[in-house]
C-alpha cells in the first residue's frame, strides 16, 4: 500500500538523489499522523468542555490518586511548563470551578492545587472519550504490531526522556 509520503519521497529522490531520504519516510509520516491525533483530541476535549491544555493539569492530578492534589511546583513538573503560564492556568481553572486551591498542611507558605468533583467529572470523560478516539486511529493494527510500534517510538523517544 502506498501513501503520500511515497509520492513526497519518490519527488525528492527524483530531485535530489543524492540524499539519503530514509529520515523523511519516518517523519513525515509521525508528522501526519500527529495532526490526526491532534484533532481526535481536541474533537474528545471539545466535547467534554475542556481545552487541551486544561486536560493536561486536570490529568495530572487525576493521575495523582485521591485526593487528586498536587503543589505547584509537582504540576510544574507533570506538564512542562513555567511557573508563570502554571499560575496563569490554575487560576483560569479555579474561576471555572474545575480546581481548588487549599492551603498545604505540611508547609505554611504552600498551597495545593485540588480536582473539584466538577473537574474529576470532566477529565475522566474527555479521558474515556479520548481512548475512544485513539483506538478508533489504530484501527487495522493488530495487537502485535501496536506492541512493536510501541516498543519502536519508545526507543525512537528515550534520548530525550528526562
Amino acid at each position: 500500500m502506498r501513501d503520500e509520503v511515497d509520492e513526497l519521497i519518490d519527488a525528492w529522490a527524483r530531485e535530489r538523489s543524492d540524499l539519503d531520504l530514509g529520515p523523511i519516510e519516518v517523519f513525515s509520516r509521525i508528522s501526519r499522523l500527529a495532526h490526526h491525533v491532534d484533532r481526535a483530541r481536541r474533537a474528545a476535549f471539545t466535547a467534554h468542555g475542556i481545552e487541551a491544555w486544561e486536560f493536561d493539569v486536570l490529568a495530572a492530578l487525576r493521575r495523582a490518586g485521591a485526593p487528586y492534589e498536587l503543589s505547584p511546583g509537582k504540576l510544574l513538573k507533570e506538564t512542562l511548563v513555567t511557573s508563570g503560564t502554571m499560575t496563569n492556568r490554575v487560576d483560569r481553572l479555579v474561576t471555572r470551578g474545575l480546581v481548588e486551591r487549599r492551603p498545604d498542611p505540611n508547609d505554611r507558605r504552600g498551597v495545593l492545587v485540588r480536582l473539584t468533583p466538577e473537574g474529576k467529572a470532566a477529565v475522566d470523560g474527555a479521558f474515556a472519550a479520548l481512548l475512544d478516539a485513539e483506538r478508533d486511529l489504530l484501527t487495522g493494527v493488530s495487537e502485535e504490531d501496536r506492541a512493536a510500534l510501541a516498543g519502536l517510538l519508545r526507543q525512537l523517544l528515550a534520548p530525550f526522556a528526562g
